[in-house]
């Protein structure tokens, strides 16, 4: 499915917003599409023009983005989120929250209550996702590589078995 959705966009994305490249990440709920807009000069201060620039995309792209993410979100059955990047600098427009169930033994719930007596976080919620960022930072090589063999099963399940020949 992230190869269908990935090669939807990429063509029905604008030219212009692809020309610096695009990514879209995909997960149960949700399509995340996040478009590169092409980084300043060395020579102005990066952060300020990156952020400015990503500041005008956003407000001058937000109609086409809604009737784009429609379309989408009517074929796939997933909400879109849109961001942009500019250099090092990022920004996620919109971005869908969702709530998770979980089942946590009292040795993981101690750690989770650390960290809201500790005041990192505000709540265990807060804490069981400030866990999953620092986990998903720390190990985005190995996520990324199980991300790849995930898309290679899904692609061998939807061409079905082969037929010998012989």
């Amino acid at each position: 499915m992230y190869d269908e959705i990935a090669a939807w966009f990429a063509g029905r994305l604008p030219a212009e917003w692809s020309a610096a490249g695009h990514t879209v990440t995909v997960d149960r709920e949700e399509i995340l599409v996040e478009v590169s807009i092409p980084a300043p000069d060395a020579s102005q201060d990066d952060r300020s023009v990156a952020s400015g620039r990503i500041a005008r995309f956003r407000e001058e792209t937000r109609d086409q983005r809604i009737r784009i993410a429609q379309e989408a979100e009517q074929r796939f059955g997933r909400k879109v989120s849109w961001g942009a990047r500019c250099g090092e600098e990022h920004a996620a427009f919109t971005s869908v929250s969702m709530p998770v169930m979980t089942r946590l033994r009292q040795a993981e719930r101690l750690v989770l209550d650390t960290l809201v007596d500790a005041g990192v976080a505000r709540s265990r919620s807060d804490a069981l996702g400030w866990c999953v960022r620092l986990v998903g930072q720390h190990s985005n090589a190995w996520l990324g590589e199980l991300r790849e063999a995930m898309r290679e099963v899904q692609r061998l399940r939807e061409a079905g078995p082969g037929v010998a020949t012989g």
